[in-house]
């Protein structure tokens, strides 16, 4: 048997280090079994997946290493390789179910949802949909010709244990009744996640799922899928998720985890790889320090380890400096710097800012040194306004991470707009808000546009900073930002 593996991130956000590690475990085991690694763009979520976070995607992973055999950009045998040019095809398969008696069409309400949720919640049983959710034939046609809204579920058993094998864990059991009765095919007409999913890695030959086990409660409704459908299912391999140094589930509220970060800050993709392998993997020798190809020539999927691997930025620098010092020669020390950002492109979209207000060339680097840096030197005392109060500096903070957050095509007339209507919502002067903000990206409320240095910096510089910026003032505590979130929601209520 050929082995296949992929990936399927959505293109909804930046490009996650857990991503790049499930995408690096995936590309190694096809490499040491001489299979093919695909990767596939699940952008099934129409409203929130955006062209530009896609190609963020595929240019974070090759700037690691991570090439693919087929996918979106370079194509293959079994494309297209995006949901989005497949999803007429999903309905079919969804239809094909319920012609089958293993699907349904549910024709309840939110509400009607909601009370099922609570009603079970009160039985003590899984809060999830399920029960008598079916109505007669002869009332599902009436409904269907009146042009009801509705989606497909699929029918899962309610007692009994599935069992799941997984390379790593051995058989995993999950009672039938913790399992809900998925939605396949949503009302507007696209698939779900576990329909997309399941069809494509039939239709694409995979042969190995290596995912993170945030996945495995999936995989009763996957398991059964195949099933229904008749079909063999991928061999299984749930990864263990990647933990902050206190061992929470990794956040970017408490470790940066967009690749482009990392890029950003000036780390070398061969470093930043070579951490990536040792989350909860090891050399047969135990060093530290290792290439992808020594990697993969002695790759084991069962040297990897289920203790939550962490993902430490201590760490991650001191390995980068081993890298810097031991494989990288001067010639190729200045060669990196140039890529970098001291090349010229960059450095010419730094120009207008710099040329109308530097007197000799000495008055560069003091004036443009926040935009080659990492996170800033900032103190409590940076934030003080005399109009500002504390509180009110964190909630401005606060909001606009939340606002840029959300912000889905980076550019400085959307963060203007973003940022101008906050500013009126909070009824403040735009000079008193934007103080913190120039602060918090800038170090100092004397630069030039901030708007243009977030928009050179890009989002995950900025955010990052906005994050560092909250962290040196204290942040709000759990009961705090349950308030805060609650004030946020309230300003842009109709």
């Amino acid at each position: 048997m050929t082995v296949r593996t992929r990936i399927a991130p959505s293109p909804t956000g930046d490009p996650h280090v857990g991503t790049a590690y499930v995408a690096l475990f995936n590309l190694c085991f096809a490499r040491q079994h001489g299979g093919q690694f695909i990767l596939r763009i699940e952008d099934t979520d129409q409203a929130r997946s955006t062209p530009e976070s896609e190609q963020d995607i595929l240019r974070a992973l090759r700037w690691l290493g991570l090439n693919w055999d087929e996918g979106p950009d370079v194509g293959g045998p079994f494309g297209p390789y995006r949901q989005s040019e497949r999803k007429d095809s999903y309905r079919q398969y969804a239809l094909d179910l319920v012609d089958k008696g293993h699907a349904y069409y549910c024709f309840r309400t939110p509400e009607e949802l909601d009370a099922i949720r609570e009603e079970r919640k009160a039985q003590g049983l899984n809060p999830g949909i399920k029960g008598d959710l079916e109505l007669p034939e002869a009332e599902v046609q009436r409904r269907l010709a009146a042009g009801e809204p509705y989606v497909i579920r699929m029918k899962v058993p309610d007692e009994g244990i599935c069992e799941i094998d997984d390379m790593l864990r051995g058989t995993i059991e999950i009672d039938w009744a913790q399992v809900d009765c998925q939605i396949l095919l949503k009302s507007d007409g696209m698939p779900t996640y576990h329909l997309a999913n399941v069809v494509d890695d039939h239709l694409m030959g995979i042969t190995h799922v290596l995912r993170g086990e945030e996945w495995i409660n999936s995989a009763p409704k996957h398991k059964l899928l195949y099933q229904y459908f008749g079909w063999e299912m991928p061999v299984l391999c749930h990864l263990p998720l990647l933990r902050n140094p206190d061992k929470s589930k990794l956040s970017k509220r408490k470790n940066p985890t967009s690749i482009t970060f990392y890029e950003r800050m000036g780390f070398l993709p061969e470093a930043v790889t070579n951490y990536l392998g040792r989350m909860g993997w090891s050399m047969p020798d135990e060093r530290e320090k290792f290439s992808l190809d020594e990697m993969i020539a002695s790759f084991d999927i069962q040297r990897v380890s289920l203790g939550g691997p962490v993902f430490d930025v201590e760490k991650l620098r001191w390995l980068n400096g081993q890298w810097l010092r031991e494989d990288v020669s001067d010639d190729q020390f200045i060669e990196r710097l140039k890529q970098w950002w001291f090349n010229e492109d960059a450095l010419r979209e730094l120009i207008p800012h710099i040329k109308g207000r530097a007197e000799v060339f000495s008055d560069i680097a003091p004036m443009a040194a926040f935009m080659f840096s990492g996170m800033l030197n900032l103190t409590p005392e940076h934030f003080h306004h005399n109009k500002v109060a504390e509180d009110q500096v964190k909630r401005v903070l606060q909001f606009t991470l939340w606002r840029l957050e959300a912000q889905r095509h980076w550019s400085k007339d959307n963060i203007f707009a973003d940022i101008k209507a906050l500013a009126k919502a909070m009824d403040m002067k735009m000079g008193d808000f934007m103080f913190a903000i120039f602060v918090a990206v800038a170090g100092t409320p004397n630069s030039w546009s901030v708007m243009d240095s977030m928009a050179l910096l890009g989002p995950d510089m900025t955010r990052s900073r906005l994050r560092h910026a909250l962290e040196v003032l204290g942040g709000f505590s759990k009961k705090e930002t349950k308030r805060v979130e609650k004030e946020y929601a309230e300003l842009f209520a109709e």
